[in-house]
């Protein structure tokens, strides 16, 4: 291997996913010279196997669900989904899984590019080994930021590795819809892919090892979902663990823990993710390699006035939008210390503090029907120490739900803090109500009160009047 000459950056950003570009754009902005590491595809996990493709592999599954409650519509969308052009069009939002257009928006905003493998090699220290093996070393002034984010996690199963199971990576990138899929997990990536590939074709059956999907949304979340993977056909089997798997000519078979053998043609294990973070050199700064790496509410690393974390690698907030309001959070705060401002706005809710990481989270989950919240659940809000009322109505009392489809089947549920008079967290399931829990957003984290939420008047006659019947079931209790 060779070594080339040395460069120095106010700022080193490791990774290139839509954090690490985010923490760049802000530092390019701030005025602030900035590098940008990458050993894949510029853009990240977020734009070639994640929320993107994801996203549009499932618009035509929910489209066609929602086509089909409209009379006047539904006969029209009785037949299969055109399977190939799916995928086409997946195919063009990934860009085929090509980087050029992310790496042209990189050199626009003024930041430099190195591909390659980015560790760390000491404080403030970054080396680079190319895909040729040349090294390069890059130092930085100011700050350092690990947006390397998470990799998929996969359980400890004998043999594992010779299965060659799918991952969301796999799930999100396949060429055709497999005859039979078996899922295993509960969560976002596990009740969407089912959904998905059930709609493209192939016989799913979900495995569950907990008593329900989507646990950390409220209850009746998972609930209704689980009802809606049903009645599309997946086969959902909640208090069921695999303890081995095997693949021979091709079939893979999957035992359970009551000793049933389930076959299918791929299995994908939706199990969690875990920081991807085993070789960046964090030992060569004192940090346990493979850890997570936990930040205060700037996104500085614990103990160190240099490196910064942000993203899923802190494990605040698994979330790619999250992510990406960090970014711009460190962003700020790196631009105000290296300018030298004696206090930064650090207090909740301050330009230099990641306050919504704490207290208003959202989320879409994209299945049928859509689940979507924002804050904390009644659980946590009462785990939390709040004095709080949860206060629930069916979507079934607005008009525009019967509008939206017919048979429309949906929930909302409002958190309400009985001392702050303010909202800790909403939950809304059913069709399209991803597009309604910015409302939320803005409430939760704006802290609103809920007198003043009665002058947030919603139109008719639109699923958004969901609102006043929540404030009138708060009123009534």
């Amino acid at each position: 291997m060779t070594e080339s000459d040395s460069h120095a950056y106010d700022v080193v950003v490791l990774g290139a996913g839509p954090v690490g570009e985010n923490v760049a754009d802000r530092t390019r902005a701030a005025g602030l010279s900035t590098a940008v590491v990458e050993s894949e595809l510029v853009g990240g996990e977020c734009s070639y196997w994640a929320c993107i493709p994801s996203k549009a592999l499932l618009r035509p599954v929910i489209a066609r669900a929602e086509a089909r409650r409209l009379p006047g519509l539904s006969g029209a969308v009785r037949g299969p989904l055109d399977t190939p052009a799916v995928l086409a069009r997946r195919d063009y939002y990934t860009s085929h899984w090509k980087d050029d257009g992310q790496v042209r928006w990189i050199e626009g905003v003024g930041a430099d590019l190195y591909r390659g493998h980015g560790r760390l090699a000491g404080p403030r220290t970054v080396q680079v080994t190319a895909p040729d093996g040349t090294r390069t070393t890059l130092t930085a002034r100011h700050a350092v930021a690990v947006c390397t984010g998470t990799r998929a996690q996969l359980p400890d199963l004998p043999g594992l590795a010779d299965v060659r199971p799918w991952t969301s990576r796999e799930a999100t990138s396949a060429k055709a819809a497999p005859g039979a899929l078996l899922v295993v997990g509960g969560g976002v990536v596990a009740t969407e892919m089912a959904t998905a590939w059930q709609a493209l074709g192939s016989r799913v059956t979900l495995l569950v090892r907990g008593k329900g999907l989507l646990n950390r949304m409220e209850p009746f979340a998972g609930e209704l979902v689980a009802e809606g993977l049903k009645e599309a056909g997946v086969e959902v089997r909640t208090g069921t663990s695999v303890t081995s798997v095997t693949r021979r000519d091709g079939t893979v078979t999957a035992t359970t823990d009551t000793g049933e053998h389930l076959e299918a043609d791929e299995i994908l294990f939706a199990t969690g993710r875990v920081p991807h973070t085993e070789d960046i050199g964090l030992d060569t700064v004192g940090l346990e390699p493979g850890s997570w790496l936990t930040v205060d509410d700037s996104l500085r690393v614990t103990g160190t006035d240099w490196l910064y974390a942000v993203g899923d690698v802190n494990h605040r907030a698994l979330l790619t939008h999250q992510g990406k309001y960090q970014a711009r959070i460190a962003g700020a705060v790196i631009a105000a210390r290296a300018a030298g401002a004696p206090i930064l706005e650090s207090d909740p809710w301050g330009a230099h503090a990641a306050t919504a990481d704490h207290d208003a989270v959202p989320q879409v989950v994209f299945a049928d029907p859509e689940a979507a919240a924002v804050g904390l659940s009644l659980a946590e809000a009462e785990r939390a120490g709040h004095r709080v009322r949860a206060v629930d109505v069916e979507f079934s009392s607005v008009a525009g739900a019967g509008l939206y489809g017919e048979g429309y089947r949906g929930r909302a549920r409002m958190v309400v803090d009985l001392d702050d008079r303010i909202l800790r967290g909403v939950t809304f399931v059913g069709p399209g109500v991803g597009e309604l829990i910015h409302s939320a957003t803005v409430a939760v984290a704006g802290q609103v009160p809920v007198e003043r939420l009665w002058h947030a008047v919603p139109s008719y006659p639109t699923l958004s009047e969901v609102w006043l019947r929540l404030l009138e079931a708060f009123r009534d209790a």
